[in-house]
């Protein structure tokens, strides 16, 4: 079940190319829009944003973060067909000596976004993903957990 969760959960990832960012502002939720990419083994998703930024300062302080995706297409077939997709971990910056590297696979989603990523002050940040939470149809929720035993690592859930 695992294996068949991941590959639906990578399937999304791949898809979508824009994420809402949640980051902790002094206690409250602060959201962001973000383009994000997925590594291969989905235990990372990456976004690029200019240093002199909120959510850069809110991670400083909390690297907590959240991303939200989905797949809904604003029509009413959403209530039974739409998936979205909750990402929850721990941001960083991507050190220089790995950036390079991580560049590649950020560009390989977003190609017209060079100019931005090389810009000067703009950041790679890489969300080490600890969970994952998938809702469909508004109410059958599954959830994967990384190193975690195997029978913690997916439940189900009514919401």
């Amino acid at each position: 079940m695992k294996e068949q969760l991941l590959e639906e959960i990578g399937s999304l990832l791949k898809n979508q190319r824009l994420a809402v960012l949640a980051t902790s502002a002094e206690g409250h939720p602060y959201t962001s829009l973000v383009a994000f990419a997925e590594t291969e083994d989905l235990r990372k998703v990456l976004f690029a944003t200019h240093a002199k930024t909120r959510k850069v300062v809110n991670i400083q302080k909390d690297p907590r973060v959240s991303l939200l995706l989905d797949n809904r297409s604003n029509r009413p077939e959403d209530f039974h067909q739409a998936e979205a997709l909750t990402v929850i971990g721990a941001a960083e910056e991507i050190p220089a000596a790995e950036r390079q590297k991580q560049a590649v696979v950020y560009l390989t989603k977003h190609p017209g976004l060079k100019d931005f990523l090389s810009s000067p002050g703009c950041l790679l940040f890489r969300i080490k993903v600890e969970r994952y939470s998938l809702v469909r149809r508004f109410q059958d929720v599954v959830e994967v957990a990384f190193d975690e035993p195997e029978s913690a690592l997916s439940d189900i859930f009514d919401e």
